[in-house]
């Protein structure tokens, strides 16, 4: 059997930011709470005019050009994403005609902020089969549009942004590849983050407008609790199945909810701050596409080099939860 490997990395942020200082002209909050409660200082927010795909676009032109192949060479479109531009078709068929790609497999993904977890270890059990050689895994989200921003709960801690990896065929003995995957989902936790109105349980109606059912919902003080118990439990599970200590792993990468639970992720862990990846202060949450745009991120800033270990764990709505071990 083969093995994975990452060859290219992209990632999109939209221009527009909307600060604290922004909140705090809308609804009543204030810049010194959002931070002491979240970290976050910054979101980016998709231009009126665009869509989830157009963030993917860009992010998946960067990553096939990192990764030093041609579009001819895709053979599967992943994308994670419970914002996509439409309820039908899925938003990677958009993508895929948006870049002139060939006729191949292209899905969506509704794993909410554990989706990009979950699209590495779909595409890693196909590279492993020998059925493709290259798959596009994208994260992307534009959930400002899903965001009510008279909620305090929710508008504080979102952004929109897009991440891609082309993951490679390699060979089986390969060292740059990834070790092990693991996905989880508890259903009975579904209405902790939801949007409740706007599917076929409940089709969108003027009523709606009134309720306002078709924005995200959230019991933060559960999400909090649980975020921080699963991602805890996905790292051992990792690191037990690729046989490896937490002084083996140079970076760990949670999924970017908020500081506080990745602070906590860490000390539960016993794993130093200064090796886990953050940039939710600049990004907010990004569900899916948090862990692409903050590995993007920090390999920009020189901190991620190739030949590294990396430990990426995540949770979210469903909830959903996932882990991932690589060597970069």
């Amino acid at each position: 059997m083969y093995r994975s490997r990452i060859a290219g990395i992209g990632a999109y942020l939209p221009e527009k930011l909307l600060t604290n200082y922004d909140l705090e002209k809308m609804m009543e909050t204030s810049h010194d709470w959002i931070v002491k409660r979240t970290g976050i200082v910054n979101r980016h927010i998709v231009d009126p005019k665009e869509g989830t795909s157009d963030l993917c676009v860009r992010a998946c032109q960067q990553a096939i050009k990192d990764a030093n192949i041609s579009l001819d060479d895709i053979d599967m479109l992943l994308v994670a994403t419970v914002s996509g531009d439409y309820r039908m078709p899925a938003t990677a068929c958009i993508i895929q005609a948006k870049l002139g790609m060939k006729n191949i497999m292209a899905f969506d993904i509704a794993a909410a902020c554990s989706g990009f977890i979950y699209g590495l270890n779909i595409a890693d059990q196909f590279i492993r089969t020998g059925a493709f050689k290259n798959i596009l895994v994208v994260g992307a989200e534009s959930l400002s549009r899903l965001l009510d921003y008279g909620d305090r709960e929710t508008s504080i801690l979102f952004g929109d942004a897009a991440g891609a990896w082309v993951v490679q065929r390699t060979e089986a003995q390969a060292k740059d590849v990834i070790m092990t995957a693991h996905s989880h989902a508890d259903g009975h936790l579904y209405d902790l983050l939801w949007v409740p109105g706007g599917g076929t349980r409940r089709p969108f109606d003027a009523a709606m407008l009134e309720d306002k059912s078709h924005y995200m919902i959230m019991n933060g003080k559960e999400i909090f609790k649980n975020a921080v118990r699963t991602m805890v439990q996905c790292s051992l599970e990792a690191l037990e199945s690729a046989q490896l200590s937490l002084d083996q792993i140079d970076w760990v990468i949670p999924h970017q909810a908020n500081v506080r639970i990745i602070e906590a992720v860490a000390d539960y862990l016993k794993f130093p701050m200064e090796k886990v990846i953050c940039y939710v202060h600049e990004t907010a949450n990004t569900s899916a596409a948090s862990i692409p745009v903050a590995f993007e991120m920090a390999v920009k800033e020189g901190k991620i080099k190739r030949g590294q270990t990396i430990l990426l764990t995540a949770f979210g709505a469903g909830l959903t939860s996932g882990s991932l071990v690589f060597k970069y």
